[in-house]
């Protein structure tokens, strides 16, 4: 009941900011920057740390609970001593977006992939707020319908100073949707500006492995039918590394419960992250029942494949994996991110299965060749390495249409 009672405070928190019942504070000339969901704001986070280090004052908004959560946890102290405020975006209403703008009174707005909301551009081209498209994102499946209307876009994405797209492709589809050239910046991706997690290495891998002598295969951010469709494998991966435990971290809460009780129709022994007990040696998959977790395991992982790959979901950021120095193995469906798969699998520090079958034979074959799978880790760190300018190239744009401090 208890948790029933915080869900609802909760809820009722984000609607009475989504009808501005509760405004924003009142802090002329901040940098209001709307990151939609949990990805979108770990995405960003580098460069709201750049920009406070540059004395600047963020307003951060959110979509989703998960966002608004994400951000709590990846931005404590600046949070704490209001450089940056929070809250969530209010419904796309010409009164609303032109009460919560004239609340707020920033000097900019950054707006993240394609959080397109004409309300929103509309206040703020009245309002004089300068508009900049960061990490804008157009992708397969939306662009076709942006791209029947594009009459409508080009008017409503007028007030847009300019976007840095992601890569050359959503650069391309920009200007498709009538975008004029000198307009688009093709930056890259701000999510290779990733940082390594604050995370003591050696006592997590002492809590999910006393031995330390185990390979641990970390399935992240997996999706329905996944968990399954690797798992199948394990008797055969067994074969080859008879220690071998499996770390599963779901993308969503609501199927922690879900999976545990597949593992356990499998047959195989489990442990649950929220038990707090050391793995035993026949332990031989534990299911992360937690949120905020994940980025640190990708620093004790031996070989790492990135859900929503599988199953058609497009696929999850392999960055956060790569900055940790592992390669990353995936299924077929990584479309929304294509660009930076390509890159990863074609500098070597990422494989493309052709299906779940694919995944595990991969699987199977680093077990058996180690030497195979620390160069993917290599070639990985390497690709990151490479693509660390991304920050400041950002960082030059905003500063082309925003004065500092």
């Amino acid at each position: 009941m208890a948790g029933e009672g915080l869900t609802a405070q909760v809820a009722a928190v984000k609607w009475r900011q989504q009808l501005t019942l509760d405004p924003p504070p009142n802090r002329p000339g901040v940098i209001w920057l709307h990151a939609c969901s949990m990805g979108e704001v770990g995405s960003v986070v580098p460069l709201i740390r750049r920009l406070l280090a540059d004395g600047e004052r963020i307003h951060l908004t959110v979509v989703t609970q998960t966002g608004f959560a994400n951000a709590l946890r990846l931005l404590p102290e600046a949070i704490a001593d209001a450089r940056v405020t929070l809250s969530y975006l209010p419904w796309d209403l010409p009164g609303l977006m032109t009460r919560f703008i004239g609340r707020l009174r920033p000097k900019a707005l950054l707006l993240t992939e394609t959080e397109f909301w004409p309300g929103m551009l509309a206040a703020c081209r009245r309002a004089s707020v300068v508009v900049i498209g960061i990490n804008t994102r157009i992708s397969d499946r939306s662009f076709p319908r942006y791209y029947a209307t594009r009459w409508l876009w080009r008017r409503w994405l007028a007030p847009v100073a300019c976007f840095l797209p992601q890569s050359r492709l959503d650069g391309e589809r920009l200007t498709a949707l009538g975008i004029a050239e000198e307009k688009v910046v093709v930056c890259g991706n701000l999510k290779t500006a990733v940082t390594p997690p604050e995370v003591d290495a050696t006592a997590l891998r002492q809590r999910i492995d006393p031995s330390e002598q185990r390979p641990i295969l970390l399935i992240a951010s997996s999706h329905a039918g996944e968990e399954a469709a690797l798992l199948a494998h394990f008797a055969a991966w067994r074969q080859v590394e008879e220690r071998l435990l499996v770390v599963v971290v779901p993308r969503h809460p609501e199927r922690f419960d879900e999976v545990v009780a597949l593992v356990r129709q499998s047959g195989l022994s489990l442990r649950r992250w929220s038990e707090h007990l050391p793995l035993s040696a026949d332990d031989r998959v534990l299911v992360v029942d937690a949120m905020g977790v994940l980025a640190g395991l990708f620093t004790i992982a031996d070989l790492v494949v990135i859900g929503g790959s599988i199953a058609n979901y497009g696929g999850h950021n392999p960055l956060e994996a790569a900055v940790c120095g592992r390669g990353v193995i995936t299924g077929p469906y990584v479309q929304n991110f294509r660009q930076l798969m390509a890159e990863m699998a074609r500098e070597g520090g990422a494989v493309i299965a052709e299906d779940g079958a694919g995944v595990a034979q991969t699987i199977t074959r680093f077990l058996r060749q180690p030497e195979t799978l620390l160069r993917l880790h290599g070639h990985a760190a390497a690709w990151m390495a490479r693509h660390g300018d991304v920050l400041q190239a950002v960082m030059k744009q905003i500063r082309r249409h925003v004065r500092q401090g």
